[in-house]
């Protein structure tokens, strides 16, 4: 009796062992196939490929404080590998900024009303929505941004490249002297790309390299070939590499259990999937997220009105690009004025948007306005999900399975 007894212990464990695993294989195969369904490709589908040469030369301009008109801010100053190629910081500190990280609030400088963008998957295959606004956009096969018809190239990347160097506050020191360069006028740009090509030239180091680049002689070099340079740099040292998820999804390699469980509910109750799809976990689109606003904003007094300002279509009011999630771990603090400060509270927001918001600290002004992105939300997908704290750290940690490093870090050199 007690043998049959054992026989049957045995075959009833066997049973069960196989019920769970079958079980957690049906879960594995699920979240593989959500993320195909939602445009997830291998990394190597979004790469572009570049001249060695000019991504070198692109590397040195990258890190170069000679592309900002009062030779103060590198593009690396703001977009450093410790922070996940942004700059760690609620609003970026562009001009008159010294040091990296906290310490460019600490010595001072200008202001950049919203929070630096990470560089990831920037300009590869489909990438062509550029900036929190979309200022720069080729969704349609056609560049719409600030040049109208002028537009200096027909690579988005390129054209989103030639904006920085002349943002008053970003590389263009805000002061009485640089009023007139505040026309915002294309002629105006074309001066500025004029004067920082003719540094370029006479740049011992940079001249000489971008020229054997570019196969041109030091007199003829144009922004355009600085801004090309630029583009090679980005589109390999931040291009997509296959991350954990990646080998998980086309080589079938193992996710912790709460990974799994954050991405199952990355895919589905949560919602995040909606937008956050396709080869870099982005719809390109405009969405109204009722993150607090922290600064002055783009259009001042608290206020940032996104996508509207490229448009002004009312139904733009408080919308943004749909931000790509790679190294997203990395790059804290969150939201388009950084007032995010963890992962998880990011996470919360999306469904639950009064989490962290006390009215009564607010002015009349703030109130309005929040509400106003309340009622903008209130008309989404994700209204009315529910999550608990540990479902959210369970989506945080499967964000965590897009991290990877980029190829050559950044510093600024000079």
């Amino acid at each position: 009796m007690k043998s049959v007894t054992k026989l049957l212990f045995f075959f009833f464990s066997i049973s069960c062992c196989s019920t769970v695993s079958s079980a957690e294989g049906l879960r594995e195969a699920v979240l593989r196939d959500a993320a195909l369904d939602a445009g997830l490709v291998p990394a190597r589908d979004t790469h572009i490929l570049s001249d060695d040469a000019l991504v070198s030369v692109g590397q040195k301009l990258f890190e170069s404080r000679i592309l900002s008109f009062n030779n103060d801010t590198a593009c690396a100053s703001c977009h450093l590998d410790q922070f996940g190629s942004a700059d760690g910081l609620p609003n970026s500190i562009g001009t008159e900024g010294e040091g990296v990280g906290a310490m460019r609030i600490v010595n001072g400088g200008d202001i950049v009303p919203r929070n630096a963008l990470p560089f990831w998957g920037r300009g590869g295959v489909g990438f062509d929505v550029f900036f929190w606004d979309g200022k720069v956009d080729n969704s349609t096969g056609k560049i719409v941004s600030q040049f109208g018809d002028q537009a200096p190239s027909k690579d988005p990347l390129i054209a989103a490249i030639h904006l920085p160097p002349v943002e008053i506050g970003e590389m263009v020191i805000d002061s009485r002297g640089n009023d007139p360069l505040q026309s915002e006028t294309v002629e105006t740009a074309n001066e500025i790309y004029d004067m920082l090509a003719e540094r370029i030239e006479k740049d011992p180091e940079l001249g000489s390299a971008l020229a054997l680049a570019r196969s041109v002689p030091r007199t003829s070099l144009k922004f355009i070939d600085v801004a090309e340079a630029i583009a090679a740099f980005v589109r390999v040292n931040f291009r997509v590499k296959s991350t954990k998820f990646h080998d998980f999804v086309f080589d079938r390699q193992q996710l912790s259990a709460e990974e799994l469980e954050g991405g199952l509910l990355f895919y589905g109750r949560g919602g995040c999937s909606a937008c956050h799809n396709g080869p870099y976990f982005s719809d390109m689109k405009f969405h109204a997220i009722p993150f607090s606003q922290i600064g002055f904003g783009k259009n001042g007094f608290g206020v940032d009105y996104g996508r509207f300002n490229v448009t002004l279509d009312e139904s733009d009011r408080h919308a943004f690009r749909t931000p790509p999630l790679y190294n997203v771990a990395k790059t804290a603090p969150y939201s388009h004025s950084g007032s995010v400060p963890l992962l998880t509270d990011a996470i919360g927001v999306h469904v639950d948007p009064l989490l962290y918001v006390d009215p009564q600290k607010m002015s009349a002004n703030d109130r309005t306005e929040f509400y106003n992105r309340l009622r903008l939300w209130s008309s989404t997908s994700l209204n009315g999900v529910v999550m608990t704290e540990r479902e959210i750290a369970a989506i945080a940690a499967f964000l965590d399975t897009l991290s990877y490093d980029s190829d050559s870090p950044v510093k600024v050199v000079d």
